[in-house]
């Protein structure tokens, strides 16, 4: 069952899957050892612009999904396309420059360089990124660009000036963590549980911060929770059950 989606969301059928951002079709992936199991993905598909919250517990297999859909693991079999591209033909080394180059990824625990400034951890993509570079030195410069979107999310140069990342708050990291995925605009924003250490009040204006900006930015925004309370937010919220199943060893629970 698709969970309450927000009344001005728009629908979309599996007729533009071929369209779509994201289309994966068979896909299975299984984790070796005593402890592995399987998750399959017989089909999914996503639109350009469409905001998704992809609900699960912890255990679920979340975690297993995003690391399929950012090709930092193949599946053993089936398509997983991103922009049209089928990201489990690519050689690692071209999956890493793709991952780069398209999509901006908000890591559970942000994954900042705790004693780099700020401004260094925001501009750290487009090291590796030369599409993302030339975006943002069409508008303006690295430097100012980053400053940009830490001002839209909230944080002023007053936050963080002097500071490195690792002496912010915990919110403030979130919104470095955020700016740092958003900055040369990919087209494909993942965010992995990017509320959970936030009280109701500061998730809510975090996600409108988020939305803004990705709506600025023309992207496509994928986001992982455990809560479905914040179902209501998105254009579509689905339980990754309803798209996966997972199949684990004899003995397991």
């Amino acid at each position: 069952m698709v969970l309450e989606k927000s009344a001005n969301a728009t629908m979309h059928p599996q007729s533009q899957a071929s369209h779509g951002v994201i289309d994966i079709s068979g896909a299975r992936f299984t984790w070796p050892g005593a402890n592995g199991f399987t998750l399959a993905i017989e089909a999914f598909s996503l639109a350009k612009s469409e905001r998704l919250l992809l609900i699960g517990p912890s255990g679920s297999g979340k975690s297993t999904f995003l690391s399929l859909l950012t090709g930092i693991n193949v599946p053993d079999a089936g398509v997983i396309s991103i922009l049209g591209t089928d990201i489990t033909r690519l050689r690692s080394a071209s999956r890493d420059r793709f991952r780069a180059e398209h999509m901006g990824i908000i890591f559970q625990m942000f994954n900042l360089l705790p004693y780099g400034s700020v401004i260094d951890n925001v501009v750290l993509p487009l090291s590796f990124a030369k599409m993302r570079r030339r975006r943002v030195e069409q508008m303006s410069t690295a430097d100012t660009e980053a400053r940009r979107l830490l001002q839209c999310l909230g944080l002023g140069a007053e936050d963080y000036e002097g500071s490195s990342a690792a002496s912010l708050s915990v919110g403030q990291q979130q919104r470095v963590a955020c700016a740092r995925a958003l900055i040369g605009r990919p087209e494909l924003i993942i965010a992995d549980e990017p509320t959970s250490s936030l009280d109701r009040d500061t998730q809510l204006a975090f996600l409108d911060l988020l939305f803004a900006e990705v709506q600025h930015a023309g992207g496509t925004l994928v986001m992982v929770s455990h809560d479905p309370s914040l179902a209501p937010r998105f254009d579509r919220a689905i339980k990754l059950d309803e798209i996966a199943w997972t199949s684990r060893k004899r003995g397991q629970k």
